[in-house]
């Protein structure tokens, strides 16, 4: 004689059931990823995947098949980076090519002196300083992208302009207006 699960009826996942065995998920997760963050975002994919349709399962075992479905996306997701193309870091004992097109051959060692200076600026002076310098964005715009005020740009790219003077020990331009006040 048959049971129930053998022929084939099937109850529906209970998606209100997903959070009791979000511990449980977690833990094997992050055994399988190694670290705490991708454990995260592995069992929210896989919550994501559950959710996007209902799902009919045998049994009464939800664990067993959520575990299913996180060992499954975990392997989509490695199989995914591994089509993907890495970048390889160069070797330590590379130098860089001269550009000897360049009319002058002191500009490319500036260039790589400023990209150095700006990417040592904290991030919310450096995301002023490209969104205004590099990408020429206006001060509006660039509130608008960064979601803060227009004011905050303007001191951002005052103090991200001053620090790569200081870096670059150029002397600042007299601001109008300004007596020879102090840092900020």
């Amino acid at each position: 004689m048959l049971t129930g699960t053998e022929t084939g009826d099937a109850r529906p996942l209970d998606p209100s059931t997903l959070g009791d065995h979000v511990d449980r998920l977690f833990r094997a997760a992050w055994a399988l990823c190694g670290t705490r963050e991708d454990a995260e975002d592995l069992v929210q994919e896989t919550f994501a995947r559950v959710l996007t349709k209902p799902r009919l399962l045998r049994g009464d075992d939800d664990l067993g098949y959520l575990l299913r479905v996180l060992r499954n996306t975990y392997v989509s997701r490695l199989r995914a980076e591994g089509r993907r193309v890495r970048p390889v870091p160069l070797a330590d004992g590379l130098e860089w090519i001269e550009d000897r097109a360049a009319a002058e051959p002191h500009a490319a060692v500036e260039t790589r002196e400023l990209f150095a200076a700006i990417a040592a600026l904290p991030d919310e002076f450096r995301a002023a300083l490209v969104a205004i310098d590099v990408v020429g964005l206006s001060y509006g715009e660039a509130a608008r992208a960064l979601r803060v005020r227009e004011a905050t740009i303007t001191t951002r790219l005052f103090r991200a302009r001053k620090r790569i003077a200081a870096a670059l020990d150029v002397r600042e331009p007299a601001v109008h207006g300004a007596g020879g006040g102090s840092e900020g």
